[in-house]
């Protein structure tokens, strides 16, 4: 098969891929999905198993999990059985047996202490990459006072930092997510960085100095100048696909210079509030 027809496959994928992401709340069949894809209802089931190493049954059951881990972790508000059920299940107990199968911990135990390392390695499929030209906007960026809580280990474990950063934003009023800015500042790359030693500020704007906290948030500057800016349609774990172009395709031929500032991200919406396929996050690109 030439590279334009493994293309091609690949794009029927990864339309099925956003079709499962943009109906996750609807029943899914495996003919409902293969005609999205214009393939054989009879062929789908191994097809979409050997393209992305599971089952799309399974794939759906993980997606299906994951939104629920995030208001599990994030939205302790809610009960597990209102999450059971808008996760498709009949009761709480079919829901924690499957949740339990999957990641080795209860719903209840999941909200106390999530291990988000073994549950990241649970969702590392063969994904198409998504080969899309990024839009490239020049912006000037306003610096920006922000409260910070810097991350420093593996990129699998930045949700338990998040919950910290969401702690010290609930209890201290100062960056409230409703009316402030949410940053991540990315010091390194994920992909080439020992996981010791990778690190990600986490950060919401503020208008004054940060006092001294449990959580360990500090008061931080995102500087002032000229940027290139990319904005990301969709889940956070596929932001790369947004990065990477703008490294490899856009820089080099643009003629412009990198400060000595690292990439950062404004979320214009935040889990576990928007479904993941709406998720949208602006990449800015420090320039000279």
């Amino acid at each position: 098969m030439n590279d334009d027809r493994i293309s091609r496959y690949a794009a029927r994928f990864d339309k099925v891929l956003a079709y499962i992401e943009a109906h996750l709340d609807e029943p899914l069949t495996a003919e409902r999905l293969s005609r999205v894809a214009h393939f054989s209802r009879f062929h789908f089931d191994r097809q979409f198993a050997d393209f992305l190493g599971t089952s799309a049954t399974r794939y759906l059951l993980l997606l299906r999990l994951r939104r629920a881990s995030f208001k599990l972790a994030f939205q302790p508000r809610i009960r597990i059985i209102d999450i059971a059920l808008e996760a498709g299940f009949e009761n709480p107990e079919s829901f924690s047996r499957a949740f339990r199968h999957i990641f080795g911990q209860s719903p209840s135990q999941f909200r106390r202490q999530p291990d988000w390392q073994g549950w990241s390695e649970r969702y590392r499929f063969r994904l198409p990459e998504r080969n899309a030209t990024v839009q490239v906007e020049i912006v000037e960026f306003e610096s920006t006072l922000i409260a910070a809580l810097e991350h420093l280990g593996p990129a699998e474990k930045v949700n338990d930092s998040v919950a910290r950063f969401i702690d010290w934003r609930k209890s201290t009023g100062l960056s409230p997510k409703d009316s402030s800015r949410t940053f991540g500042i990315a010091y390194d790359n994920p992909d080439t960085t020992e996981p010791s030693r990778f690190r990600f500020d986490i950060a919401g704007e503020v208008s004054a100095q940060v006092p001294p906290n449990a959580q360990g948030v500090v008061t931080k500057e995102i500087p002032g100048g000229r940027c290139a800016r990319v904005r990301h349609l969709g889940s956070h774990m596929r932001i790369g696909e947004s990065i990477y172009p703008l490294y490899r395709n856009w820089l080099p031929g643009s003629g412009e210079e990198l400060r000595d500032f690292p990439l950062f991200f404004h979320y214009l919406n935040l889990l576990p509030d928007t479904p993941e396929n709406e998720l949208v996050t602006d990449i800015y690109l420090p320039l000279k």
